[in-house]
């Protein structure tokens, strides 16, 4: 049965409950709820308590419907009702000041407007086993996240990450954790976190390393694209892209104000952009140019993110269609040809599907890894090819947590519990030990050393040259 156990944080204690060999505290505030005045306002910190705060729920999340393509989210994210979505969950093995635990931050996915940090996918009971103190953080999504707003501050999501990474620092060693070895973590929207706060210099000193599963940033990201979105709401809704006019709107209105402007051509409209402030270039230029945070990183992708699942009837994917996808993401002509070349034996829809996975996952995290061995920084590169080697679909090996719920429908039975403990492990190593093994050789620019997570892991020098060619040598400029 679960036991009571207290923690006393700077604003004041929290209860939590013991099961098996961990510490949970679920759903405690960083800030307070963005109600209001505060609904696209910077985050503010939390007034003081004095009685112990229930921490033995889930707290609200910023989402208020899951995430659908083709149809429900791989994981399962519950979307729990509430205001104060600005909250965050800590799983630890010893709950006390003094351990000097290291320290996971985990940033969800969801393509910026979904997720949930109460996913069962996202349960730190396997890191605190191995000693890891890990925390999972909720944050505005969509437009009271990232739409720019003439009367709001840019980004506020991103202010949210860095008001929880700041919660972190002031607070985790009360759960634990040493302040000084925090790594920040995610996979998808949560990867591409990941990577903007290596580039957003408010953020730098808040985490010694970092994680990016496949990592996804808008694209293009400067200032007049996200004030030509902004522009595009009006366009096509008539309300005003201002914080005072969307300020009292219910959650279903703000809803379908997104979906005027997140139609499937758009890419990723509500998400980080470069405001020449907070972030002051976009991630790519940070990452080529050196500016972004020097510390390890562990970053890599899924062989097939976005290809349609097998016995699925995929929409028709005519070349001229990929062509113009290909384009749309940086590709000048004769890279479109190559790539097309390179792709010719494949069905048509399959084709399509690992043209996106490459312009949105792959391409842009062989170019940082590029980036990141021409500064002979610390970097491990991997690609998971098990099984499906679809889109999420690693984040249960990395979790050890294969018997969580809904694994096995995305994996198929009996999924490899060997693989499981592999990668996990090497993820612990890295937050522990800034170095994933002896058995994962850093990537540089001589050999390129990428881990292949399968059923044997092991790995190869350059495995993806060709597409590394491609995606790295001939971009156009948007």
């Amino acid at each position: 049965m679960p036991q009571s156990v207290i923690a006393a944080t700077s604003q004041g204690p929290v209860l939590g409950t013991w099961l098996h060999t961990t510490a949970r505290f679920l759903g405690i505030p960083y800030a307070q709820p963005p109600v209001g005045a505060l609904r696209f306002a910077a985050p503010v910190p939390v007034r003081p308590w004095t009685e112990p705060l229930d921490a033995t729920r889930y707290g609200p999340t910023a989402q208020r419907r899951p995430f659908v393509l083709d149809g429900p989210t791989t994981i399962p994210e519950p979307t729990i009702q509430g205001d104060g979505v600005l909250n965050l969950n800590v799983f630890t093995p010893d709950p006390h000041p003094g351990a000097a635990l290291p320290v996971l931050v985990w940033i969800h996915g969801g393509g910026y407007v979904a997720g949930s940090a109460a996913s069962p996918w996202y349960d730190g009971s396997a890191f605190a086993r191995d000693g890891v103190v890990l925390v999972s953080i909720g944050y505005r999504l969509g437009i009271e996240g990232f739409l720019h707003l003439d009367d709001a501050p840019d980004n506020r999501g991103v202010l949210d990450w860095i008001a929880a990474l700041t919660w972190v620092r002031d607070n985790i060693e009360a759960f634990g954790g040493d302040p000084g070895k925090v790594t920040v973590a995610g996979q998808s929207a949560g990867g591409g976190a990941a990577q903007t706060l290596m580039a957003t210099p408010s953020a730098h000193g808040l985490f010694r390393a970092a994680i990016s599963q496949s990592g996804a940033v808008r694209s293009p990201q400067l200032p007049r694209d996200a004030v030509a979105d902004s522009a595009r709401l009006t366009e096509r809704t008539g309300v005003p892209a201002l914080a005072s006019a969307l300020r009292d709107l219910t959650g279903d209105e703000l809803l379908a104000l997104q979906d005027a402007l997140t139609t499937p051509e758009a890419g990723l409209p509500l998400a980080p952009f470069a405001d020449g402030e907070l972030i002051p270039v976009p991630v790519p230029d940070a990452f080529a140019a050196g500016t972004a945070a020097p510390v390890p990183l562990l970053l890599g992708f899924t062989h097939h993110e976005f290809n349609p699942p097998a016995g699925t009837t995929p929409p028709p994917a005519p070349p001229e269609a990929v062509q113009a996808m290909l384009g749309s993401h940086g590709l000048d002509p004769s890279a479109v040809a190559e790539y097309l070349a390179l792709r010719a034996d494949e069905d048509p829809a399959q084709r399509m599907g690992q043209a996106l996975t490459d312009a949105i996952f792959r391409g842009p995290s062989l170019a940082l890894a590029e980036a990141r061995a021409h500064h002979e920084l610390p970097t491990w590169f991997y690609h998971f090819t098990w099984g499906s080697a679809a889109h999420c679909i690693e984040i249960p090996f990395a979790f050890d947590l294969l018997n969580a719920e809904r694994v096995t429908a995305a994996t198929g039975p009996h999924p490899p519990q060997p693989l499981a403990e592999a990668m996990h492990a090497a993820w612990v190593a890295f937050v522990r030990d800034l170095d994933p093994g002896p058995d994962w050789p850093r990537y540089t620019n001589k050999r390129r050393s990428t881990m292949i997570w399968d059923i044997t892991p092991h790995t190869l020098d350059d495995p993806l040259s060709a597409e590394r060619r491609i995606w790295t040598a001939r971009a156009a400029t948007p």
